[in-house]
């Protein structure tokens, strides 16, 4: 398998499971996605926001543009939160189909005040791909905490299973 067709099922993987988490989460109330809970991020909603804030910035450093906001403390209303998360998981998906195998494997040099490296485009969206499934992962434990049982099967294994051509 060639480096450009597994990282395009990566990121339409991200898109897939964070579309499931969408639909899954936007049937819950407001009050059980922002009850206080013990976990890295106080609620279900601030996890969520805060992988659809990660997700734009490691965004910003594949598409190699300037245009980040770190809205990540700006607290907004599940519906709008989930539907962004959705859209940009699909701008990132579009992005990694339009890239080349040699554009996916170009270097980008990161300087931030947490960290300094300079890796090719494809190991960040692996960085984004498994940042977002450690807190998916927390917010199915956060659900069970406070009586949200019903997640879905969104590991990789079953969305290749169940896309994989007949």
């Amino acid at each position: 398998m060639s480096l450009k067709k597994m990282m395009t099922n990566y990121a339409e993987y991200n898109l897939w499971v964070n579309r499931q988490f969408a639909n899954w989460l936007s049937a819950k109330s407001d009050e059980l996605l922002h009850k206080e809970v013990i976990s890295s991020y106080s609620s279900i909603a601030k996890t969520l926001n805060h992988i659809w804030a990660t997700e734009e910035y490691w965004y910003s450093i594949i598409a190699e543009t300037p245009e980040f906001d770190a809205r990540e403390n700006v607290v907004l209303v599940t519906d709008e939160m989930l539907k962004g998360l959705v859209n940009r998981s699909a701008l990132l998906a579009a992005l990694i189909t339009s890239l080349s195998e040699e554009e996916l494997s170009q270097k980008v040099k990161i300087e931030s005040p947490w960290f300094q490296c300079e890796l090719p485009k494809y190991e960040y969206l692996l960085q984004v791909i498994n940042h977002g499934t450690y807190h998916r992962g927390q917010i199915v434990t956060m659900g069970r905490n406070i009586g949200i049982t019903d997640a879905t099967n969104t590991d990789y294994n079953f969305y290749n299973v169940v896309n994989s051509p007949k």
